[in-house]
């Protein structure tokens, strides 16, 4: 390497800040996390700000300089959007896509065309899962609502027994399953292969929403019972439209960047020849972005001119698409920020070198950091960045499937106990028309399970993979 080549790598390469001593780097830690739970819960601060203001206690307490701080802030800051924040991008544009041209309410209808009333909690489950695959938890949430709604009301069934294991299936995805901006983020942290993690996800999550969805639903249904209310039932998107999607294109739109990450995946793990043309292809078409480009520009026309939309029509609902997002890039870009900050005072060195003589794994010590700070801030996309920032060092001398165990790990940590600190509490409390009680007995609980049992099963694959 040429003498140019190393001072241009050394310029582009944040310089790390000073190591301290572990009483004095644990404080840093534990008043930047402090600092950013009590903007968020006790004075309303966008998580944006709560971050950066939080970056900046912790270099200050570390002893590390301003200029520093900002350094490593801004780094990590700029490498996150960088990696995450076109995959986040493109995902909100494939889920507005699904969503306006009507192909949602398709998989809704004709699953539940096709399905008895006995069988509707695991239809629902079904449902959710397959729609929350491109869809941020919150956009899934209002876009199933009217069917949660319907659905009760026309079987007679419980609203809890109905709603719950379609809470489940967004819920699930959105913790577990990239490309949620969470575990996206997460895999970017920990340097987890996208692949591994999204097959084992996968193969998490499914379990996970059998148990926290239609079976805890049953019990749920026991404890609290409520009316469907009318007043909560908006319109759905489909009921404009001339016509829609058809349910086998949309199915197979909505699976393709799955489908193609998993392929690579598979090519990586059976192909011995990196050279080989069939590795270099998969190796191209099954990196997220590809994916997931892919995967929006069939969309444009196996959803949006399948649904009648024009050219013009088709770009206006790719730009209403970027604009909602636009906080969330920010709050996982300020995230990426404070996990570099964390990296270069040495925090993660030091819960290192802690955790060697706690004899706890690696995978359960990710999974109480993220409930600590997800049960603090009430934020599922800051405990994962958040944690996976602290824990990342740990990932050192994984294998990629434990490196992958550990994003999940982290990821189920931070859907623990859903409370009045978190926006999603109050939106599922409004929508089901529920009080304070009954959706902590409902909700909060399948939020609990979720995450419990979510980590129960990695800890089990941990054993066999």
């Amino acid at each position: 390497m040429s003498a140019l080549s190393v001072e241009l790598l050394a310029a582009a390469t944040p310089p790390p800040i000073a190591d301290a001593g572990h009483t004095r780097l644990a404080l840093a830690a534990l008043a930047g996390i402090a600092v950013i739970v009590l903007l968020i819960t006790r004075w309303k601060v966008h998580a944006f700000l709560a971050l950066t203001i939080g970056s900046g206690v912790l270099g200050a307490v570390a002893g590390a300089s301003l200029a520093d701080t900002v350094t490593s802030f801004t780094t990590g800051l700029g490498s996150t959007v960088a990696s995450v924040g076109t995959l986040i991008a493109l995902g909100a544009i494939l889920g507005k896509l699904l969503a306006d041209s009507g192909g949602a309410d398709q998989i809704v209808d004709t699953i539940l065309a096709r399905t008895s009333e006995k069988r509707l909690p695991w239809a629902m489950a079904l449902i959710a899962g397959l729609i929350g695959l491109p869809l941020f938890f919150e956009v899934g949430i209002v876009l199933l609502i009217p069917v949660v709604l319907l659905v009760a009301r026309r079987s007679g069934q419980s609203l809890i027994r109905i709603g719950i294991p379609a809470l489940a299936g967004l819920s699930v995805m959105h913790g577990l399953v990239p490309p949620h901006p969470g575990p996206l983020a997460a895999i970017d942290a920990i340097h987890a292969d996208l692949g591994t993690t999204l097959a084992l996800g996968v193969l998490v999550a499914l379990p996970t929403l059998a148990i926290a969805g239609p079976l805890f639903g049953r019990v749920a249904s026991r404890w609290v019972d409520v009316t469907p209310p009318d007043r909560m039932t908006p319109a759905r998107a489909s009921d404009e439209l001339e016509r829609r999607p058809s349910f086998a294109g949309t199915v197979c739109t909505m699976l393709l960047p799955v489908v193609l990450m998993l392929s690579k995946a598979l090519v990586d793990v059976i192909v011995d020849d990196k050279k080989s043309l069939v590795y270099r292809v998969f190796d191209v078409i099954g990196t997220p972005l590809i994916a997931l480009l892919a995967a929006v520009v069939v969309a444009m026309f196996t959803l949006g001119r399948a649904a009648g939309f024009s050219k013009d029509r088709i770009s206006a609902t790719v730009d209403s698409s970027l604009m909602p997002i636009a906080g969330i890039l920010l709050i996982v870009g300020a995230g990426g920020g404070f996990k570099q900050t964390l990296i270069d005072c040495g925090v993660g060195k030091m819960i290192l070198d802690w955790s060697d003589g706690w004899h706890i794994s690696a995978l359960l010590l990710g999974w109480l950091i993220a409930v600590l700070i997800r049960v603090a801030t009430g934020s599922a996309t800051v405990a994962i960045i958040s944690a996976s920032g602290l824990v990342a060092p740990l990932a050192a001398n994984m294998s990629s499937t434990h490196t992958a165990l550990l994003v999940l790990a982290v990821g189920a940590g931070s859907l623990f106990f859903s409370h009045v600190n978190d926006a999603g509490f109050w939106l599922v409390k409004e929508y089901f028309g529920m009080d304070i009680p009954q959706t902590l007995k409902t909700w909060s609980a399948m939020e609990t399970v979720i995450s419990v049992v979510a980590l129960g099963f990695v800890m089990l694959l941990s054993l066999v993979v």
